[in-house]
């Protein structure tokens, strides 16, 4: 589904009974709605039907005043039809989550707008009544979004410069819901899923398969002793965890990736300063572990993701712990394939695939003897195999957390090399308007957590 196509495929399913259909296509339209409102096939809504949209809680936009200029885009297609029923769609604006630069471009589009054609309307007394005298903080007034998919964050660890005093987190919580307030104002609703079985873990490796969660390796504490190789998984149907086989080998630091239906869990960490350069499969039909090609080098802290069939892997550090610049392509039988560099070293960093791309943001970079924060962002071209930066990221996220959430890259946490501060705050790009949104804080552990989506059961989220 398309934004130019979506509302085509939601009348057909609308026409045919075809519910599930539907539902799909109009939480598209909502979940993209900014790029929808630009294509000629939305000029073509009906007002009624257009109403409907504005008026529900899940409209995804990066602020109301999108919301304004899509319905002002919409009367201005012909304004001699639809200036008399500007009014009615007005109320689905909610004015009062603008800030006041947003609502001098309102006064200036409803000026123009009541200058067109020869009825008489007047809109900017009624935006203006409802902006200056309505409460912003009720839930009627905010956008409150409950994507399908949950985004579950799951165990890390809470910075200390005691090492002593440190408290690795056995927790899930999962984002309930988006929220939008007034002007940039987002947050998130945090809910507690439950705990991990066994000790707490950060470091380790989390993937979704087959709509199972698995929660692989990592360590509980800073010693050497502390690195594991057991896994899980959980169910949350059943809301149960089942313990798998071990690994075959100690791992922290390493992403795990899901290809064909198969768990890959590559490199890390197998004591404390050694890493490895050893993958290993997990069958899921078999529960065992085995290992796969190697790969050409030891790596830890690197970022793995799976787009068009293919493991791209970035970065990380090398046997020296050096961070590294490169970027190659892993198979399980044929090993490494070397693509184009990135402009920027990193490790500790987030990867994640969006619109056909690669988006590579935060970690930890080279400088002299010492390590930096690495706070330039770039995004990477298969077809073309190059880099392009995008916008940097205000503050450091070393060993944050990373998804793609409804079309935005989200990259959670993680600590400042340069003062060991935490970054608690959740960062969210949207390629739409190519800007970072300031999404709340975290609610529990801030570093060296993971991230996943997870389609969980209905009660969960009531």
């Amino acid at each position: 589904m398309e934004p130019s196509s979506c509302l085509d495929v939601a009348s057909f399913a609308e026409a045919y009974e075809m519910s599930e259909l539907l539902e799909e296509a109009n939480d598209f339209v909502l979940r993209n709605f900014w790029e929808v409102s630009a294509t000629e096939k939305f000029k073509d809504l009906p007002a009624e039907k257009l109403l409907d949209i504005l008026r529900c809680d899940g409209l995804c936009v990066p602020s109301e005043l999108a919301v304004f200029r899509a319905v002002s885009s919409w009367v201005e297609a012909d304004p001699e039809e639809r200036l008399g029923q500007a009014g009615i769609l007005m109320t689905g604006v909610r004015f009062p989550l603008m800030t006041f630069r947003e609502f001098r471009e309102v006064r200036a589009i409803n000026l123009r707008m009541e200058c067109l054609g020869n009825k008489e309307v007047e809109l900017y007394g009624s935006a203006l009544k409802e902006f200056a005298f309505s409460l912003p903080k009720t839930q009627d007034q905010c956008r409150v979004r409950h994507p399908r998919d949950a985004l579950v964050l799951v165990g890390g660890d809470m910075l200390n410069l005691d090492t002593g005093q440190r408290i690795a987190s056995g927790e899930l919580w999962f984002a309930n819901s988006l929220r939008s307030g007034m002007g940039l104002v987002k947050e998130i609703e945090w809910r507690r899923l439950g705990e991990m079985p066994d000790k707490p873990k950060f470091r380790h490796g989390v993937a979704v398969m087959a709509g199972r969660l698995y929660v692989i390796g990592g360590c509980y504490f800073y010693t050497k002793d502390d690195i594991m190789k057991s896994a899980y998984s959980y169910v949350p149907v059943q809301n149960s965890w089942k313990r798998l086989a071990d690994m075959q080998e100690f791992r922290s630091n390493f992403p795990v990736v899901v290809h064909e239906e198969r768990l890959y869990a590559i490199g890390g960490d197998k004591e404390i300063n050694l890493n490895v350069d050893s993958v290993e499969m997990y069958n899921p039909d078999t529960d065992s572990w085995s290992f796969v090609q190697p790969l050409d080098q030891a790596l830890s802290g690197h970022a793995v993701t799976v787009i068009d069939g293919g493991i791209f892997i970035s970065g990380g550090f090398n046997s020296k712990y050096v961070c590294l610049v490169t970027m190659f392509m892993y198979h399980p039988e044929r090993g490494t394939t070397y693509l184009a560099d990135m402009t920027h070293d990193r490790a500790q960093h987030c990867m994640e695939p969006l619109q056909g791309h690669l988006y590579v943001a935060g970690g930890v970079c080279n400088l002299r003897k010492f390590y930096t924060d690495q706070q330039a962002c770039e995004v990477y071209n298969p077809v073309a195999d190059s880099w392009t930066a995008f916008a940097s990221l205000s503050v450091p996220h070393v060993g944050a957390a990373s998804a793609v959430l409804e079309g935005k890259f989200y990259i959670l946490g993680g600590y400042c090399q340069d003062d060991y501060s935490e970054s608690g705050l959740v960062h969210r790009f949207d390629p739409s308007t190519q800007r970072w949104q300031n999404m709340g804080k975290l609610p529990g552990a801030v570093t060296d957590i993971r991230a996943c989506l997870l389609r969980l059961p209905q009660h969960f989220r009531l």
